[in-house]
């Protein structure tokens, strides 16, 4: 029998002089787990902590290339735009970190404008015809606007309030108070 590494050498069966157990041919092979309990699963998520300041830049981005696909590939459909805003809200709302929860709410409703910019109708040309398109969008989408930022607050406040409850139960079981 060879030497064995020095790795190998701190007890077991190799200590002992015994030889690895061997596949006999035609066994089958030990049965796999299936894979991951789904809690794990959802703990290899993407979880990033967004500042106020990275939430807004991330929902005025996303929103911004949204728009810009959407003028491209369906025509300006503001509906369509309407549609997505909302898991953007939704992202952003989930995204952002505990001490910036409140920024989530304001955030959102400025990237729906920034986003209507290139699906926004032009009025004839110009900066203000530019402009009185972009009021005009956000009048009429006004729902969406609205329906998003709502998304953001309720989620923000589920968090803040889940938030408050973990930090009250660990200051009563806190026996250094």
């Amino acid at each position: 029998m060879p030497p064995l590494p020095p790795h190998a050498a701190h007890g077991g069966a190799a200590e002992a002089g015994a030889r690895p157990a061997q596949r006999r041919p035609g066994a089958r092979p030990a049965s796999r787990q299936p894979g991951p309990p789904p809690d794990e699963a959802v703990r290899r998520l993407p979880n990033p902590r967004l500042t106020g300041l990275g939430g807004g830049l991330f929902s005025g981005t996303a929103m911004l290339v949204l728009g810009c696909l959407d003028a491209l590939l369906f025509g300006s459909s503001t509906a369509f735009y309407g549609v997505l805003f909302l898991p953007v809200c939704l992202l952003t709302a989930v995204w952002v970190r505990r001490n910036d929860l409140v920024s989530a709410p304001v955030v959102v409703p400025i990237a729906f404008a920034v986003g209507l910019l290139p699906i926004a109708d032009d009025g004839g040309g110009g900066l203000l015809g530019r402009l009185m398109g972009l009021v005009t969008a956000l009048a009429t989408q006004a729902l969406w606007l609205y329906g998003g930022t709502l998304v953001a607050g309720v989620i923000v406040t589920v968090r803040k309030i889940a938030l408050r409850r973990r930090q009250a139960l660990r200051y009563r079981n806190d026996p250094f108070r």
